[in-house]
């Protein structure tokens, strides 16, 4: 049991929430300054569904790695995982990934019945399980088939899109029904919180991912580039949260909780001295865990500064 612990890599779960949190507590504070009502089975079932995927992914990529012998060449050992250090069977995490693919799809059912079959918003419904669907193709197809887009440069671009625009973006419309151009602004944050991580990541196996022919975008960079790419990423997110609260309005309702996200303004410009100041791509992996924190901390606060109140 301990080994499919390890292969789901519980640290990597506190980031793939953050959307759900930041989408769902937006359309809260939304819908009860209308006078609306917030459903939260709808958010328990978001949260069920977007681990299910992270599990998926993790499986998937274990799987991947593993058949394709980059785990082997992995330089830090902690990193060799399940399959590629034979604790678990490529059969058997092919299983995994089938039978977490089942459950992905039918969590997603469920969500969406609660979201919106019981309200008979048809075309709603279908659509967003063909963008359940996608998500799960997504999550299989980072390191998994023939032309994984993990291995040309492209997870940089998936991750953005689906962790931050179809998670926040797509759980903020389960509630409201409706989108708002201003979500744009969150959602970036979090998809380039996202980003950073995995650049961080893909800069901390830029060796042997060269050698083993995964050509992640950190890779094709190279370590100098990829290093101005994560601090971009990791500078611009909470400026657009300022941004998305100036525009609201915020500033001028009395409501100054919507704020406090920026206290971590503080340590995350600590945090990015220290990943600036590394030199070995070996050191980067537990800032990784560090990023992802961050990320879900500043989901919280914007969530409980804008529902202070209500």
């Amino acid at each position: 049991m301990m080994d499919w612990i390890q292969a789901a890599r519980l640290r990597t779960l506190p980031l793939s929430i953050s959307g759900i949190i930041m989408g769902s507590f937006i359309a809260r504070w939304r819908i009860l300054e209308n006078g609306g009502t917030w459903d939260w089975q709808i958010f328990a079932m978001a949260l069920l569904v977007t681990l299910l995927y992270q599990i998926l992914s993790n499986f998937a990529n274990d799987y991947g790695d593993g058949i394709k012998g980059t785990d082997k060449l992995r330089i830090n050992e902690a990193e060799q995982r399940a399959v590629a250090s034979g604790k678990i069977t490529a059969n058997q995490m092919k299983s995994a990934v089938i039978l977490f693919a089942a459950l992905s799809l039918i969590a997603t059912v469920a969500l969406l019945y609660l979201a919106f079959f019981r309200e008979n918003l048809m075309n709603e419904f279908y659509t967003f399980v063909g963008l359940g669907v996608a998500c799960i193709l997504a999550a299989i197809g980072y390191t998994v088939g023939k032309k994984p887009y993990g291995y040309l440069g492209l997870g940089d671009i998936f991750v953005f899109v689906f962790f931050g625009f179809v998670s926040v973006c797509g759980s903020y419309f389960l509630f409201t029904k409706t989108f708002h151009w201003d979500m744009l602004l969150p959602a970036t944050a979090i998809g380039m919180m996202s980003a950073a991580v995995l650049n961080l990541n893909n800069m901390r196996d830029i060796e042997s991912d060269a050698l083993s022919g995964k050509k992640t975008l950190a890779l094709r960079m190279g370590y100098r580039y990829a290093m101005v790419y994560e601090i971009v990423l990791l500078q611009l997110p909470l400026i657009l949260m300022l941004v998305f609260m100036m525009m609201n309005g915020l500033h001028t309702q009395g409501n100054y909780y919507a704020f406090i996200f920026f206290i971590l303004v503080f340590p995350m410009t600590a945090l990015r001295r220290k990943i600036m100041q590394t030199k070995e791509p070996k050191e980067l992996d537990p800032y990784l865990k560090q990023v992802g924190i961050f990320t879900l901390v500043m989901s919280v606060l914007v969530a409980f500064g804008l529902n202070y109140f209500n």
